[in-house]
């Protein structure tokens, strides 16, 4: 299992970046929840997550983790702060959503916890922690091979 997974990290990455783009298009599109505005700055995070981990699983390009890395920590973090204003609830006023729907509208709640910015947490540390140590796998690999070459020659 660890094998497969260290061999497929991008697609793994990828599928998780697919699955919450669109359980968020779900959401707004077919159970008309309007997004806030903390939302949509998750989505602005997310969104590109699909294109660029796509095209980087299909061409094994492993470079590609120094630019989706930090779309994946900027994201969690706001989705960690989204869930911090829904659980704790004198953290709205620090930044109050103004406009729109309010940021700390509960529209799905399951067990008491697992929120949409939770599930949106979940996904870009999964993405965040796939990238990491992919980027460490990889580099294992690539010493390994370097001894091996060193070793032959």
């Amino acid at each position: 299992m660890r094998a497969l997974i260290r061999s497929n990290y991008l697609y793994l990455a990828w599928v998780v970046s697919l699955v919450a783009t669109g359980g968020s298009l779900f959401l707004s599109e077919v159970m008309a929840y309007a997004p806030c505005k903390l939302c949509w700055l998750q989505r602005i995070f997310m969104y590109p997550l699909v294109l660029l981990l796509g095209r980087a699983a299909i061409k094994d390009d492993r470079g590609i983790v120094g630019y989706a890395l930090p779309l994946a920590v900027i994201g969690g973090l706001f989705s960690l702060y989204h869930y911090g204003e829904q659980q704790i609830p004198g953290l709205a006023k620090l930044l109050p959503c103004t406009v729109g729907v309010p940021c700390n509208e509960d529209y799905l709640d399951w067990f008491g916890f697992i929120t949409i910015p939770f599930l949106a947490l979940v996904a870009f540390l999964l993405i965040s922690l796939l990238l990491v140590f992919g980027r460490r796998w990889d580099r294992q690999t690539e010493g390994a091979d370097a001894e091996a070459d060193e070793i032959e020659g």
